[in-house]
């Protein structure tokens, strides 16, 4: 018997399921149907004029790209860190509001309000990477010197580092009256498409040629599978998860720029306020196991995305911000739960019987 379309192509359910991007590219469907049946103008995208009078483009998948962006920046790092150290940064979200304290400072120059830069924006930036980069140089040293499980090593920094930075102003709110300011959080004047957007994909471009010409994505997964067998190949674990701390320090740093320059100041008790989760989510929603190994990057940037899609969704059906981390919450069990080896066995079991069945009829 001649073997049939399917299998020539080689296609089965299983390897769909196998499929590291299948949960994101389904939870991604699944929500794009949902809005889809309840309300087909969730996909209008409008061209108007914003604040300043430049034509820009508007509507919930725009906000979706743009709200989504600082997360897929921080998802990146997150990535690397979960995949080296099989635990999570959970001090993100405090050390943005370190790196942007740091930024309006050197830009005010420790002034309240200003309306001409003190210091270069480029500056600020470089400074606000070193600071952050610092922070989770100390993240690395306390998880790759002292063996200190992640999630308690960044625990630390969770608890005070929003005291740092309101510190580092002097319990201030400085406030940046320059319109180019705002440039890096809204839109280019002249460019429909918001600039967030364009930053996190200059940082996926980045990092997917690090990735491809480099051994960071090989050496990474080695430590994460086995960090003795890694050593005895050559590789320095102590350094590679020292390291995955230091590029997150530096996409946090990037996502602090995004975050001040939105509102053109600070506050330090509600920026990036539980982002930490989110970015964790989406790591998980990725497909990626959060206790190490082998991982995926473009599924969790699609998961960043996907995340972004489903609280744009729910602020659209008037869900309170109060009540998101609940919603949130389920996703978390439903990912668990499918990502669970004898769930997957299962699934992959039923497929190859429909198959068997399929096989059969014909």
């Amino acid at each position: 018997m001649g073997k049939t379309k399917t299998e020539k192509s080689g296609f089965s359910f299983s390897a769909i399921l196998r499929n590291q991007l299948f949960i994101p590219i389904a939870a991604l469907l699944l929500l794009a149907l949902f809005n889809l049946i309840m309300d087909p103008s969730f996909y209008a995208i409008r061209l108007g004029e914003n604040a300043d009078g430049f034509k820009v483009l508007s509507g919930n998948l725009i906000s979706i790209l743009d709200m989504g962006s600082e997360l897929a920046i921080l998802a990146i790092g997150m990535t690397l860190v979960t995949a080296a150290t099989g635990g999570q940064d959970i001090s993100v979200g405090a050390t943005i509001a370190i790196a942007g304290s740091v930024i309006l400072r050197v830009v005010c120059g420790g002034e309240q309000s200003v309306t001409e830069y003190k210091a270069p924006i480029v500056v600020a930036l470089i400074i606000a990477i070193v600071v952050s980069m610092i922070f989770g140089a100390f993240n690395g040293m306390l998880v790759a010197i002292f063996n200190i499980q992640p999630m308690v090593a960044t625990l630390i920094l969770f608890t005070a580092g929003r005291s740092i930075a309101a510190w580092i102003n002097n319990n201030t709110l400085p406030v940046v009256n320059v319109k180019s300011f705002g440039t890096f959080g809204n839109y280019i004047p002249g460019f429909p498409i918001p600039t967030p957007f364009i930053i996190a994909m200059i940082c996926v471009l980045l990092i997917f040629l690090v990735l491809r010409f480099t051994t960071l994505g090989l050496y990474t997964q080695a430590v994460g599978i086995n960090e003795n067998s890694s050593r005895l190949n050559g590789i320095n674990p102590i350094f590679i998860k020292f390291l995955t701390f230091v590029i997150l320090g530096i996409c946090v740093a990037i996502a602090a720029l995004i975050k001040v320059s939105r509102i053109s100041t600070i506050n330090y008790s509600v920026v990036a306020k539980d982002i930490e989760m989110d970015a964790i989510l989406a790591v998980a929603l990725g497909g990626n196991a959060l206790g190490g190994g082998k991982f995926n990057m473009t599924a969790s940037i699609i998961g960043a995305y996907v995340i972004q899609f489903l609280t744009t969704t729910l602020y659209k059906f008037k869900v309170q911000s109060d009540a998101l981390p609940a919603y949130k919450a389920v996703v978390v069990i439903l990912l668990v739960v499918l990502s669970a080896p004898v769930v997957r066995e299962k699934l992959t079991q039923l497929g190859a019987k429909m198959k068997a069945n399929k096989k059969e009829v014909s």
